[in-house]
């Protein structure tokens, strides 16, 4: 019997990630989740082990903001015999807010989370998927991270900074038969409002389902592509920040806010 494909999935027991490891289960990928929320793994494995059977399904508990929880995660891979095709950099939150008053540690939490612990493990796993010459890693971005945003000044930067990443590894890793690929969602129905505290921004009035973006996401990155920007709105709106003044979308960015 071939060894399965191993697909991890980080930020995997809720709204985009949850709706990835649907994705790549029906594919027939095997997946190692990982989240903070333990009770919320384990319904999600026993789901997928009935609606794909034929899969492998583990999870490992972590809360990636410690600063030792990725080298944590790529250790019980390495004990449960896992050799990763594709990992999945889901993890991450945002806060909305003005930067001088949202509270430090809550910031700190985002950067750790949403950066260090993402180039963490990018750098953990991409030495692994050059030296089998195969598979590839899909990290989490954003379409905040096209422009400054008022209000969401940290959040923005740190998926500016992953898109930035992302494109470098991509150009390093394609010569060797690696996919380095960055998800550009928009607004998105998933926990994610709640925690940034966005559920009345003028953003979220037309948001994606999770589903749809995780199926655009695992397309575009089995493609080969770079750059993924999940809907036809979403695409326009990346292209018209690059020719708008920049001091004319920041202030849109910080109305869009309200």
């Amino acid at each position: 019997m071939p060894d399965p494909l191993w697909t991890a999935i980080t930020g995997a027991s809720s709204g985009i990630g949850a709706e990835l490891a649907r994705v790549y289960a029906a594919r027939g990928r095997s997946l190692v989740l990982t989240a903070r929320r333990s009770d919320r793994l384990d319904a999600l494995k026993a789901e997928l082990e009935r609606t794909a059977p034929g899969i492998r399904v583990e999870t490992v508990p972590l809360d990636l903001e410690r600063p030792d929880a990725p080298a944590e995660l790529i250790s019980a891979l390495d004990e449960r015999g896992v050799a990763i095709h594709t990992f999945v950099n889901n993890a991450g939150f945002g806060l909305r807010g003005g930067f001088g008053t949202m509270p430090y540690a809550d910031q700190v939490g985002m950067v750790e989370l949403n950066v260090v612990a993402l180039t963490k493990l990018c750098r953990l796993v991409l030495p692994r998927l050059i030296e089998a010459g195969r598979g590839g890693i899909v990290n989490v971005a954003s379409t905040a991270a096209f422009q400054a945003i008022p209000y969401m000044a940290g959040y923005a930067a740190t998926k500016a900074y992953v898109l930035s990443l992302s494109e470098a590894l991509h150009e390093e890793a394609k010569r060797h038969g690696v996919t380095v690929t960055a998800l550009c969602p928009g607004p998105t129905a998933t926990e994610f409002t709640i925690r940034a505290d966005m559920e009345k921004s003028k953003l979220f009035s037309h948001a994606m389902s999770a589903a749809d973006v995780a199926r655009i996401a695992a397309d575009g990155h089995a493609a080969g592509r770079a750059i993924v920007i999940a809907g036809a709105a979403n695409k326009a709106g990346a292209v018209a920040v690059k020719f708008a003044p920049r001091a004319l979308i920041r202030r849109m960015a910080g109305w869009l806010q309200g």
